[in-house]
């Protein structure tokens, strides 16, 4: 069969122009079909299943509960990351502590977890203790555990005690219900430590595109180590549920 003449395009490579034959156009045609079960059906037809989008969705909970004047209860909770024991008379000395409810996975923890760290750092110069303790349950949340708490605690560089209450007993004594939580408690002297504040770290929240601040809690605490009162307008801080034992949860 005679070749039609060639052309050498930019590339250098040489290209036939073939005759366009009746074998051609009917390889062309059969392109844009495609075998099916019922025979051939146009490829133009086939339309792809649209993806599906998969959206978390966190269930928001407000802190509530607590009266301003709870006095703080005794715990003893393990630090997984160096194995010690901490106890709530480790912190007496302190003028002022905060304990805050919180865990790897939530969202609105995530959200605020650098800023945290920034704001315990600078605080805790000026005489704050402060302690974090996650209570969720890793039978639903194996990302919560021990294991990784102590991960993360490296991770971020978590300046305080990053604490694992696997009996879910000191949240409930807290009155904790969501993460992240935040309980500021001051101490005069001899006297028990006296929930002073109980609220939100600030306005922002994930995807509200509100810069974080620290504002309400930092507003807080300069009061209580500046020896002023508190104000009793507070926010709840909102975020995700605590994850409760599903056979103890009421």
């Amino acid at each position: 069969m005679a070749l039609a003449a060639g052309t050498v395009a930019s590339s250098g490579a040489y290209y036939l122009k073939l005759p366009r034959t009746l074998t051609t156009i009917r390889a062309s045609f059969i392109s844009l079909w495609s075998p099916s079960k019922v025979g051939f059906r146009p490829l133009w037809l086939r339309t792809a299943a649209p993806a599906r989008k998969l959206q978390v969705r966190a269930g928001r909970t407000e802190s509530k509960g607590v009266s301003l004047g709870f006095r703080a209860p005794h715990f003893e909770l393990q630090e997984p990351l160096t194995g010690k024991m901490w106890t709530l008379e480790d912190f007496e000395s302190y003028p002022a502590l905060l304990v805050m409810f919180i865990c790897n996975h939530c969202p609105f923890v995530k959200h605020l977890k650098k800023d945290i760290v920034k704001l315990s750092n600078f605080y805790m110069k000026k005489g704050l203790a402060v302690v974090a303790i996650s209570s969720n349950s890793i039978a639903t949340h194996p990302q919560d555990g021990p294991n990784f708490m102590a991960e993360e605690a490296k991770l971020f560089s978590y300046p305080f005690p990053y604490l694992y209450d696997e009996s879910q007993d000191v949240a409930r004594a807290f009155g904790a219900v969501c993460t992240p939580e935040f309980c500021l408690f001051k101490k005069d002297g001899r006297r028990p430590f006296e929930l002073v504040y109980h609220g939100q770290f600030d306005d922002s929240r994930p995807n509200n595109n509100v810069r974080v601040t620290g504002r309400d809690l930092s507003l807080a605490i300069d009061c209580v180590l500046s020896g002023q009162p508190v104000s009793l307008v507070q926010k709840p801080s909102v975020g995700c549920s605590i994850k409760w034992h599903p056979e103890r949860h009421n």
